[in-house]
């Protein structure tokens, strides 16, 4: 075959065959606000450096789309990681550990005889941008899985031997990088030139390394540490190490063990533990009336809340539960979005003003009515439900607002307890590829809306990225204010969701756009077993998700 025809979007060229994906990307470039990253060719995602067998239809995804971006970074980290090992003798280096993502960079521990600092950071950084000057390839290679695990061995990778164990491939994927090999989950760049923004900075006795946002993909934001919810993150991180489970690779192997459901118990206590803990905070302030608690979608808040207030009456207290969504205006003065549809998640969505004018009522000691908001005809209605609040009571009030002071600014700051909940996944693949706490909570989502809304995956993953801007606007920014945080991931919880949510993700068609974005969360699924859900708690906040939960969820 000399030529091969493609057509992007309306137009037609030949091209000689054999020319790969990115030269075909010059002639489109302009099309673009920012670099293309990862090109779709009959309905299949390819690498830049390949070429089309055929003829055929191709598409172009750029840094700001949600593949390209999550490229790019896998890309930064391979890049990264290759830096550290050219500049970190090898005898000092026990673990340089991707541990989670952290505002807009990924944050690594370090263990073994050698310091974090400056100096070092700014070393990474110099020979970083030296593979970015020389836009040195990336090498892509199919091998069998004892010759990758002949490598790792090499490499003292133990964690990807862990991880071969349960690949049902014969083969497996792996990036060279001038002679440095490692795996990674997912599709990477061509070259070392594309990371054109990237910094390397000390923190918390590990590395950031700093990474645009999809948004923006061609700039670099400066970093903001967000000090507790990365502490939170370390205390979960440090939970795992405790019950044996640092890896998908670890739980699998507790899974097979059998040990695994003894350790559910253990890790389910751990949760309570906190949970108690911030209720007797909360008990030993006692101007305390309005317990807030917001978080992202699919963090687990109803179950949260429900056990929360157990706890709270344990320590004498009354708790009342009240919805901020319950003050909703009308439908007919919903403000709208940039698309002309109506915006639910903004602050001008809730009557602030009738919100403040109850609760300062309330905390008058005068006797409420709380109104309770009909989602089937868009108003508010009156149905008896009025409260008084005695010496011992206080409102969990649960709420997309609940952290943001504009909200409940006229109240007094002594009378608020802020609580931020999120599923703050730490788990990792292995030691280079963490688990985006997105990619969990989207599981979960979908999981839930099946079984209580009969909401196809297709549907969740349609409306995920609008659910995803709401949280950036209105929760994200507030997260660093609450009073104390709650991480309501389970060490176990992908094992529990995946016999529920791989169905679901296959009735997903080829045809339908959200098709791309189904076929990498099953591929993500395959890392994991399965495990018997029977054996989970309850009262566990997982049970708000595969269902048989006791509370009203």
């Amino acid at each position: 075959m000399d030529n091969v025809k493609i057509s992007v979007g309306d137009v037609t060229k030949e091209y000689q065959y054999g020319v790969t994906f990115e030269i075909i990307a010059r002639d489109f470039k302009d099309q673009f606000k920012s670099d293309i990253a990862i090109a779709v060719f009959n309905g299949k995602l390819r690498e830049l450096n390949k070429y089309p067998e055929k003829d055929g239809v191709l598409e172009f995804l750029d840094l700001s789309d949600g593949t390209g971006h999550r490229t790019y970074k896998r890309t930064a980290v391979l890049l990264f990681m290759k830096a550290c090992n050219d500049c970190i003798e090898e005898d000092k280096v026990n673990k340089i550990k991707l541990e989670f993502s952290l505002n807009t960079g990924y944050y690594f521990s370090c263990d073994g005889d050698f310091e974090a600092n400056d100096e070092l950071a700014k070393k990474i950084q110099s020979r970083m941008q030296e593979l970015v000057d020389g836009c040195i390839p990336i090498e892509k290679k199919s091998i069998p899985i004892e010759e990758a695990k002949e490598i790792f061995a090499l490499q003292r990778m133990d964690d990807k031997l862990k991880l071969c164990q349960y690949r049902k491939s014969s083969v497996i994927n792996v990036y060279t990088l001038e002679g440095y090999t490692d795996y990674y989950y997912g599709h990477m760049l061509p070259n070392c030139g594309y990371i054109k923004n990237f910094e390397v900075l000390t923190y918390n006795g590990g590395f950031i390394l700093n990474l645009p946002k999809k948004k923006t993909p061609e700039k670099l934001d400066e970093f903001v540490p967000f000090d507790k919810v990365f502490n939170t993150m370390m205390d979960a991180t440090e939970w795992n190490k405790m019950l044996g489970i640092d890896t998908v690779g670890d739980l699998n192997d507790k899974i097979c063990s059998g040990e695994l459901y003894d350790l559910v118990l253990v890790q389910e206590a751990l949760q309570e533990r906190r949970i108690a803990d911030i209720a007797k905070d909360i008990a030993s302030r006692k101007g305390v009336k309005f317990v807030m608690i917001a978080g992202p979608s699919s963090s687990g808040k109803t179950s949260f809340s429900h056990r929360l207030s157990i706890q709270l009456r344990t320590l004498g207290l009354k708790p009342h539960p009240i919805a901020v969504d319950d003050y909703f205006v009308n439908r007919e003065d919903t403000p709208l979005d940039e698309d002309g549809k109506l915006n639910f998640e903004c602050l001008e969505a809730i009557d602030i003003a009738k919100f403040n004018e109850d609760m300062n009522n309330l905390l008058a000691g005068e006797r409420v009515e709380i109104p309770t908001f009909n989602f089937k005809i868009g108003a508010r209605e009156y149905r008896g439900n009025y409260q008084q609040l005695g010496p011992d009571d206080v409102l969990v009030i649960e709420g997309i607002h609940a952290l943001n002071d504009k909200m409940s600014s006229t109240l007094p700051v002594e009378s608020k307890y802020k609580i931020y909940i999120s599923a703050l996944t730490t788990l990792n693949i292995d030691e280079h590829n963490c688990i985006p706490t997105t990619d969990a909570r989207l599981i979960r989502r979908m999981v839930r809306d099946y079984r209580t809304r009969g909401a196809s995956a297709k549907r969740t993953i349609e409306m995920w990225p609008s659910v995803r801007r709401g949280e950036e606007e209105n929760i994200f920014p507030y997260q660093e204010t609450a009073d104390a945080m709650f991480n309501s991931a389970q060490v176990y919880e992908l094992a529990a969701l995946k016999s529920i949510a791989e169905p679901i993700l296959y009735s997903v068609s080829k045809d339908d756009p959200e098709y791309y974005e189904a076929k990498r969360l099953l591929k993500f699924l395959e890392y994991f077993l399965c495990m018997d859900t029977t054996r989970i708690p309850n009262n566990s906040i997982v049970r708000e998700f595969i269902g048989g939960s006791i509370f009203n969820v």
